[in-house]
């Protein structure tokens, strides 16, 4: 089979970015530069969310679905920097060439990514790949909106029209899926500021199972999988989830409800 990656990041302020920029006070704490970036945004465009290039990668979450099995797991160590989980991710397609999927991939994710390795000098040819070395991928690559190498569920689901988007927990739960489990992306911030970033990596690690179920399902509706080898597969998935450390493993499978 074709390897499965779906991937999931979380961000925060790129606050050594901010301050670059805007010529903040070296006095200022970084809870400061990043308020006074949310404020200036909020008068700007009526919300606190930032460009998408000041957004600096805390976490990559990925679930790797091939012949051996599937695996989840967050990229690196909590102590590893941007540019080592965005060299990281990356590697995983130069080495696989996966089919990648995600929820909003294309709207946010992937930007995010774009601008971050350009920063941060990381190389990532395979996926930049859009059929000068390689005809394949001339016609189907990982960067056109229509192409399949990356599937954003959100994007195609709502037919590439923003006023249809579905949130993944919204989703993920009307279909049977535990969803979130009480941390959603607006924490992620202070989270980072206490010291949490477990906590950051735990959540991000369960919306990235999240949207691998919810692909199941997508690969079901198209006729891909039959019944039979998608109640297989969701199985797998809690089998393999059962086998982890980890109380978000606990909690995940206990919030998870049988089948309707």
């Amino acid at each position: 089979m074709i390897p499965v990656l779906v991937f999931d990041i979380e961000t925060i302020p790129d606050v050594p970015g901010l301050r670059t920029l805007n010529g903040s006070p070296r006095d200022l704490s970084d809870a400061e530069v990043a308020d006074a970036a949310f404020a200036a945004r909020r008068e700007k465009s009526g919300s606190d969310f930032l460009p998408h290039h000041l957004h600096r990668v805390a976490a990559i979450s990925c679930v790797f679905r091939d012949d051996e099995g599937f695996r989840v797991k967050s990229l690196g160590n909590p102590q590893d920097s941007e540019q080592k989980l965005i060299h990281d991710f990356f590697r995983i397609i130069d080495k696989y060439t996966p089919q990648l999927v995600s929820w909003n991939g294309g709207g946010f994710d992937l930007p995010v990514l774009h601008y971050r390795a350009m920063v941060n000098g990381v190389t990532a040819s395979r996926y930049w790949e859009m059929g000068d070395e390689d005809r394949d991928f001339k016609w189907n690559n990982y960067l056109s909106r229509y192409h399949s190498r990356h599937l954003d569920l959100m994007d195609l689901l709502a037919l590439y029209t923003g006023r249809a988007n579905a949130p993944l927990d919204d989703l993920a739960k009307l279909c049977g899926f535990p969803g979130k489990l009480g941390v959603d992306g607006s924490q992620v911030w202070t989270l980072f500021q206490e010291g949490r970033l477990g906590e950051i990596r735990d959540y991000c690690e369960t919306d990235v199972v999240n949207t691998y179920l919810v692909y199941c399902r997508f690969l079901l509706m198209r006729g891909l999988m039959t019944r039979a080898s998608y109640e297989a597969e969701i199985e797998l998935v809690r089998s393999a989830l059962a086998a982890l450390d980890g109380q978000h493993w606990k909690e995940y499978l206990a919030a998870w409800q049988p089948a309707r």
